[in-house]
């Protein structure tokens, strides 16, 4: 398993899918259920998460061949998004990438089957998470790579299930500064993962930049 390959995918996918930071919004979601309809939703979630990110990892790069995309093309423009949502979490501002229009929030309040529309897709799985397996598919060139890849977002997902079955529980312990917090610290380790992204694209697609 490639070390360093694993290292950054999971740091991140983590920071993306962050369990902590999308707490309130599955608490929010899914107030006034059981707790075991809750934790149903939890295992749904997970679930759908997984699977959508199976079919990404498996079809990410061949699309982007498809489209004549390159995956150092794709790298620039998916830093860009990632440095956009890493910025929106450093200012406070939510994730654009994951949330939807006022409208579309209150729709999808007044949903019963919310595991995977919102909550699986595009609240975990969204553009961010999108571009990251996409952006590290590519880079795994051997079973290595993929065995790296595929450890960490199992990692993350099992850490997202863990968290979402606990919700109740963590969420009552959970202050805002705590939440505050890790959503400044995740903003940060994304936006340096986002600039080495554009940096490694641009020396691939302009070689006089190196």
């Amino acid at each position: 398993m490639e070390t360093a390959l694993f290292i950054k995918a999971f740091g991140a996918l983590f920071a993306i899918m962050n369990p902590f930071v999308n707490l309130p919004v599955f608490l929010g979601l899914t107030d006034g259920m059981e707790r075991a309809a809750q934790r149903r939703t939890a295992l749904q979630v997970t679930l759908y998460s997984a699977g959508l990110s199976a079919v990404i990892v498996a079809a990410g790069t061949p699309i982007l061949k498809l489209f004549g995309i390159s995956v150092d093309d794709f790298r620039v423009a998916g830093g860009l998004v990632l440095l956009t949502i890493a910025l929106g979490m450093l200012n406070g501002s939510g994730s654009p990438a994951h949330s939807g229009t006022p409208a579309e929030q209150a729709h999808q309040a007044q949903r019963e089957d919310i595991a995977f529309y919102p909550l699986a897709f595009p609240m975990l799985v969204g553009p961010g998470t999108i571009t990251t397996l996409i952006v590290f598919s590519g880079r795994a060139q051997d079973s290595a790579g993929y065995i790296a890849l595929i450890t960490a977002l199992v990692l993350v997902l099992a850490m997202v299930a863990l968290v979402m079955w606990f919700a109740a529980d963590i969420g009552h312990h959970m202050s805002q500064t705590l939440r505050t917090i890790t959503t400044r610290l995740m903003g940060m380790i994304l936006a340096a993962i986002a600039i080495e992204m554009i940096a490694t694209g641009l020396r691939t697609l302009l070689p006089g930049l190196g």
